[in-house]
């Protein structure tokens, strides 16, 4: 099992997930939403079951990855998680990715948990740069990436083969240490 690791912000706890029914379902809630996925290129999830299932092969065993919880409710509201970066090998980098509840989109709560979880990283891992991507058309996506500031480096067209057999092109972003650094001193 993960570490049990815990990061909180102003109103976020970032927990690290769990193989429990409370964090299946909190996954479920959110990740069933078909207008939460798509954006990002995967499928809704179709049951309580398919999100235990990737609570488990996915979330629970690998990297640094957690569970946004409002910290008022204690509800789960969407993932962050940190993992290698296949772009960068021999290079202390590692790659954020997050999602979600549609109904918390615009409060800049993700804005706040990526924020948290770059200077996690970024400490932890004494990375040299984070990296990050995204589709042409994940337009809220984009805007939290320039928030966290993160630089556009380029789109590699076709990158990412979708759920529903398209595939799309990616939009490629990174963050230096030292740019890191510049935004939070």
């Amino acid at each position: 099992m993960n570490e049990y690791n815990v990061i909180e912000t102003e109103r976020l706890r970032l927990t690290s997930w769990q193989d429990t029914d409370e964090d299946a379902e909190g996954l479920y809630s959110w990740a069933s939403n078909p207008n939460v996925g798509p954006n990002a290129g995967w499928k809704p999830h179709a049951s309580l079951e398919e999100s235990r299932t990737i609570l488990r092969e996915l979330f629970v065993p690998g990297g640094d990855g957690y569970a946004i919880r409002e910290k008022d409710t204690d509800k789960i509201i969407g993932n962050i998680s940190v993992y290698p970066d296949t772009a960068r090998e021999g290079v202390r980098s590692m790659e954020l990715g997050y999602a979600l509840a549609e109904e918390c989109w615009g409060k800049g709560y993700m804005t706040e948990a990526a924020k948290a979880l770059m200077k996690y990283a970024f400490e932890k891992y004494e990375l040299a740069i984070m990296a990050i991507r995204t589709s042409e058309v994940n337009r809220r996506s984009q805007r939290v990436i320039e928030k966290c500031g993160f630089k556009y480096e380029g789109t590699l067209r076709k990158a990412y083969h979708i759920y529903t057999g398209e595939d799309r092109d990616s939009r490629f972003y990174s963050i230096t240490r030292e740019e890191w650094e510049e935004l939070n001193k």
